[in-house]
């Protein structure tokens, strides 16, 4: 499977688990081309609105360029979204960060497997804030 395919498909195990939990959520196309700043995934439930920027990996730690990261939060602002970083490693379950809770690389950011479990929330945490 492709690294976009594995991403792509990420993107679309979330979505369904914030339908099946009464969240409306969509996927946005395409959103790393965009030449505006768009999250991967956004959902609300008439309460809060979330923008998601989604990674999901094999490898024990992910890597997000700083732009990634300042367009999620500027969309995220201008929209009047929560933030978060979506992190699914392999044979993990989704960990929801918010991008302060990143570590910071040089020009880069990074989150490990260890970073998600310690200060990640699990996905029923992220919907019951």
């Amino acid at each position: 499977m492709s690294r976009k395919s594995k991403g792509i498909n990420a993107e679309r195990e979330l979505i369904h688990a914030f339908w099946e939990k009464g969240w409306a959520s969509i996927r946005v196309a395409g959103s790393g081309s965009s030449r505006y700043p768009s999250p991967d995934v956004l959902a609300g439930n008439g309460r809060r609105r979330i923008a998601i920027e989604c990674k999901a990996s094999g490898n024990i730690v992910k890597y997000l360029t700083a732009k990634e990261v300042s367009e999620l939060q500027m969309f995220a602002k201008i929209f009047g979204a929560e933030p978060w970083i979506g992190m699914r490693f392999d044979d993990m379950k989704w960990h929801f960060l918010s991008p302060e809770d990143l570590n910071k690389s040089g020009s880069s950011f990074s989150a490990s497997i260890q970073l998600v479990k310690k200060k990640g929330l699990i996905f029923d945490e992220l919907i019951e804030l």
